[in-house]
């Protein structure tokens, strides 16, 4: 993405009404040791897709932003209309700056732009670095799962099919709302993701090990749908129980 001239010739090629940009480079903790990818990807991989937006006059940009713009807020749940200028990571930091540079095109330009802050996105053929795929990799080979944090931290998972849902959503309307929260609003611990996959396994033998705070892990996430709901009409989430059997099922299937 940090390539502007195949980026332009593709907007040339095929003349899109609209964009959605869900091209990044994702995960908090390779942010600490590379910054570099996420500043080449994030930010100039970015703007070339919103200045190409601009050019090729897009009708509507909708790209993915994060959770994790909002650092560790004290504030639950995380609203849009809450702070989040002191993120934690620089993973959330170049996402934070997506929100802002979209805001001053949109302003400039009169570029339609939707920001879609994604809480914990889970499914069949999720990130392998994700939480919930090292937790189910290592039950499924009998070691021992790592619990940062004692296992207190808390997240808000959201199943990729609702994503998919909200996504095609905005497609069709524009929200009225330029950032918005993708979330059930039902956060759990990591040690109850645990105890489910454990469940859906029939597994109750595994070796937890108790770690401390990692450094630039949020210690929870726990989202606010209302805007959302008033933009979108009659949504509902899919249940985390039959989210994971199918993620599960999935992974057990393909050993991905």
């Amino acid at each position: 993405m940090s390539n502007l001239a195949p980026i332009k010739k593709i907007f040339k090629k095929y003349k899109f009404d609209q964009v959605v940009n869900l091209a990044a480079q994702a995960g908090v903790r390779y942010s600490i040791d590379n910054p570099k990818a996420y500043l080449d990807s994030n930010l100039v991989g970015f703007f070339n897709i919103l200045d190409c937006s601009k050019q090729f006059k897009i009708k509507h940009l909708i790209f993915a932003s994060t959770s994790s713009v909002y650092g560790n807020n004290s504030k639950l749940p995380f609203a849009e209309k809450n702070h989040a200028d002191h993120p934690i990571q620089f993973y959330a930091a170049t996402k934070r700056a997506n929100e802002l540079m979209a805001h001053s095109y949109s302003s400039l330009y009169n570029l339609p732009t939707t920001g879609l802050r994604f809480f914990t996105v889970y499914g069949p053929w999720g990130r392998p670095d994700m939480a919930l795929f090292i937790f189910t990799k290592n039950i499924l080979e009998g070691k021992k799962i790592d619990l940062f944090n004692y296992g207190n931290h808390i997240r808000d998972f959201t199943y990729v099919d609702d994503l998919i849902k909200i996504l095609t959503l905005t497609m069709k309307k524009i929200p009225t709302d330029k950032i918005l929260n993708i979330c059930r609003s039902k956060p759990i611990k990591t040690t109850h993701l645990v105890n489910l996959i454990n469940k859906i396994y029939g597994n109750n033998t595994n070796k937890i090990i108790n770690t401390g705070f990692v450094k630039g892990e949020m210690l929870k996430t726990h989202g606010s749908n209302k805007l959302l709901k008033k933009n979108f009409k009659n949504l509902k989430f899919t249940n985390l129980d039959f989210g994971l059997k199918k993620t599960i099922t999935a992974y057990k299937k393909f050993n991905y």
